[in-house]
C-alpha cells in the first residue's frame, strides 16, 4: 500500500517542522480550551486534539494536536487543523471522516485514521459542552448528542 502524495507531504512536514503543523498542547484547564482524545486499539493509533475557542462567538481560533500512529493518522490530524480553524463549534460538528479521507486520498485500509480524526473532533465538542454546561452547543450535528463513550 502506497501513501498518497498528500499524506506523504504532510507526514514529512510534521517530522521536519512539528510547530508549523500545529503539533502541541494547550492548557486543558483553560476555560476556552476543549480536548478530544481517541484511540484505535487494533492499530495503536492515538489522537489528542485541542481547540482554542472564542467563548463569545464559539469560533475555533486555534487547534493543536498530538498523534501517535502511522503516516495516515498524522496526516489526518494535520488536515483537521486546516478544516477546523475559523469554524464555529456547530460547523466543526459537521466535519465527517469522509471529508478528511477524501482530502488525503486515503486508501480503504487507512480509513480508520480519518474516523479517529472525526471522533477526536466529536470528543472535543463534547468536552466544550461539558465545560460550558450547555447541552445545546454544537447541537446541529446529530453525532454530538449520540456519540458513544469510548473510554478515552
Amino acid at each position: 500500500m502506497a501513501y498518497s502524495e498528500e499524506v506523504t507531504k504532510r507526514f514529512k512536514g510534521v517530522l521536519n517542522d512539528p510547530k508549523k503543523f500545529n503539533v502541541g498542547k494547550f492548557d486543558p484547564k483553560a476555560s476556552n480550551v476543549a480536548t478530544g482524545m481517541t484511540g484505535a486499539p487494533a492499530c495503536g493509533d492515538v489522537m489528542r486534539l485541542q481547540l482554542k475557542i472564542n467563548e463569545e462567538t464559539e469560533v475555533i481560533e486555534d487547534v493543536v494536536f498530538k498523534t501517535y500512529g502511522c503516516g495516515s493518522a498524522i496526516a489526518s490530524s494535520t488536515m483537521f487543523v486546516e478544516m477546523l480553524v475559523g469554524k464555529t463549534i456547530a460547523e466543526a460538528g459537521e466535519i465527517k471522516d469522509k471529508d478528511i479521507a477524501d482530502s488525503l486520498d486515503l486508501p480503504p485500509i487507512k480509513i480508520h485514521c480519518s474516523v479517529l480524526a472525526e471522533d477526536s473532533i466529536q470528543q472535543a465538542i463534547k468536552d466544550w459542552r461539558e465545560k460550558k454546561g450547555d447541552s445545546m452547543i454544537g447541537h446541529n450535528s446529530k453525532n454530538v448528542d449520540t456519540y458513544p463513550e469510548n473510554g478515552m
